[in-house]
C-alpha cells in the first residue's frame, strides 16, 4: 500500500470527521431552545397525553429540563439521536428531526410529537420558569411532609408563577396558557382564587405523599387568602398584575 494512498485515506477520514462534527454542532445549536408541544400523531389512534404547557428546555451548556407529564432534569447530548440523562441516571434516547422552528420527536410509544421553539429564557432562576429550581414543586414527595415542607412547596409554586408571568412579560407575548398547568389556584382574567379540594387537578394531588398532605396545602393557602387581601396593581398589563399578586402570596405564606 503506497504512502500516497494511505495519505488520501487519512485526509478522507479527517474530512469525514470534520463533516460529522460540524453537523453535530449545527444540530446542537438548533436544538438549544425552549420547545412547547403543539400536536401529535398517534401510533394507535389514541389521544396524546401531552398538552400545550408541556415543554422541554435544552440549554447550550448541556443541561435540560422537561415536563412531559413528569418533571425531569439532567444532562443532554445528541448525535443521530437526542439523548437525555435524567436526575435518576437513566438515559432516554429519542429520534428527532428539526424543520425550521419545529421539532419532531418519536416518542417511546411510537407516536410522533411536534414542538415549536421559543427563544431560551435567561439562565437566572428568578426569571426562568423552566429551571429545576423553579419547579421543585413538581417533584413528587417521597415521604410525609411537615407543615414547613408543604409551605415551602407552595411558595416555590408561587415563585414559578411569578417567573412564568415575568417570562411572558419580557418575551412580549400576548397570551400564555394558564389553564393546563396543574395548580390549586384558579386564575381568571382579572384575579385568582383557590380551587376547592374536589376540583384539584389529579396531577397536583399526586405531587403530595397522600391526600392528607394535599389537604394541608389547601388549608395553608385558604388561610393565606383569608388573613390577607391582595393589593392588585393598577395596570392594564395582566402579566404585571399577576407578578405582583404572586409576590404577595409568597409573603403571605411565609
Amino acid at each position: 500500500m503506497s504512502k500516497a494512498f494511505i495519505f488520501r485515506l487519512w485526509l478522507n477520514s479527517i474530512f469525514t470527521f470534520v463533516l460529522l462534527a460540524t453537523a453535530c454542532n449545527s444540530n446542537k445549536a438548533r436544538l438549544s431552545k425552549l420547545w412547547f408541544f403543539t400536536n401529535s400523531v398517534s401510533a394507535n389512534g389514541g389521544d396524546s397525553s401531552l398538552s400545550p404547557v408541556n415543554f422541554m428546555q435544552l440549554r447550550p451548556d448541556g443541561t435540560y429540563t422537561r415536563d412531559f407529564g413528569r418533571f425531569q432534569y439532567g444532562k443532554w447530548r445528541q448525535d443521530s439521536l437526542l439523548r437525555l440523562q435524567g436526575q435518576d441516571g437513566k438515559e432516554e434516547t429519542l429520534h428527532f428531526r428539526i424543520d425550521g422552528n419545529e421539532l419532531q420527536l418519536k416518542m417511546p410509544d411510537g407516536s410522533l410529537a411536534y414542538f415549536e421553539s421559543k427563544p431560551l429564557p435567561a439562565a437566572d432562576a428568578l426569571e426562568n420558569p423552566f429551571t429545576a429550581e423553579s419547579n421543585r414543586w413538581r417533584i413528587p414527595a417521597g415521604k410525609k411532609e411537615t407543615d414547613a415542607e408543604i409551605r415551602s412547596r407552595l411558595i416555590n409554586h408561587c415563585k414559578f408563577w411569578e417567573a412564568y408571568f415575568t417570562w411572558a412579560l419580557q418575551g412580549k407575548y400576548s397570551f400564555v396558557d394558564v389553564r393546563s398547568t396543574p395548580t390549586p389556584i384558579k386564575i381568571y382574567g382579572n384575579g385568582f382564587g383557590l380551587k376547592p379540594l374536589n376540583e384539584l387537578p389529579q396531577q397536583w394531588v399526586d405531587y403530595f405523599y397522600d391526600t392528607a398532605d394535599c389537604r394541608k396545602a389547601n388549608e395553608q393557602l385558604a388561610l393565606a387568602f383569608k388573613q390577607h387581601d391582595i393589593a392588585w396593581a393598577q395596570t392594564d398589563n395582566k402579566f404585571k398584575m399577576f407578578i405582583g399578586a404572586f409576590q404577595q402570596l409568597q409573603r403571605f405564606l411565609k
